[in-house]
């Protein structure tokens, strides 16, 4: 049975320049891909699956919230490669599971697996939930060589604790942290807000 794939990192952690690295060879070899990503995703326009290094391909499918897949749609690929997976329904991820039975395409999910609070993602957490493999794509924390864990929100050159779990094209920056960095920098952010509303 194909199986469901759900690669995961921090922002930062070249998620979306492995998945081109992925379709590239699957295409260099002869084979059918689909390359899907969810349409609220307007980064670097609409349909566009970009990395920061460059690399860049249009996407196949762009999935609205709400949308179905029908595994008839799916016959005769040999691999569906998700960018973005987090923001993806559990509706849409639980089609994915589905299709790798029938009819029986392997899915390849790159995504976020945690918010800027550590909070999962819906989508990211059905597939920590149903996928048969699950792999970190890993970097180093922003401040120091260590793991990171966590994806840091900063406004005006503060730590983010309030906010949307989705934010995109916004002022906003990203960094990926491990968790002592994280959790110093936010207990910092409470405590000038603390000090802020004491004033």
């Amino acid at each position: 049975m194909a199986k469901l794939y759900f690669r995961y990192g921090t922002m930062d952690s070249a998620k979306s320049m492995n998945l081109l690295a992925v379709a590239h060879n699957y295409r260099k070899q002869g084979k059918r891909i689909l390359l899907i990503k969810p349409r609220l995703d307007t980064r670097f326009g609409s349909s566009k699956i970009a990395s920061r290094c460059g690399l860049e391909a249009d996407a196949d499918v762009m999935l609205e919230e709400g949308a179905t897949l029908d595994p008839r749609d799916f016959e005769g690929i040999d691999c569906v490669l998700v960018d973005e997976a987090q923001f993806l329904s559990p509706q849409i991820i639980e089609d994915f599971r589905r299709i790798t039975v029938d009819p029986g395409v392997p899915i390849i999910c790159y995504g976020l697996r945690t918010d800027f609070r550590t909070k999962l993602f819906p989508g990211a957490q059905r597939l920590m939930e149903l996928a048969d493999r699950i792999e970190e794509v890993k970097v180093t924390c922003q401040y120091c060589a260590k793991k990171a864990i966590c994806n840091l929100r900063i406004v005006n050159g503060v730590a983010a604790t309030e906010g949307p779990q989705i934010l995109l094209g916004a002022d906003e920056q990203y960094v990926p942290v491990c968790w002592a960095h994280y959790d110093e920098a936010t207990r910092a952010a409470q405590d000038n807000l603390g000090d802020a509303v004491l004033q």
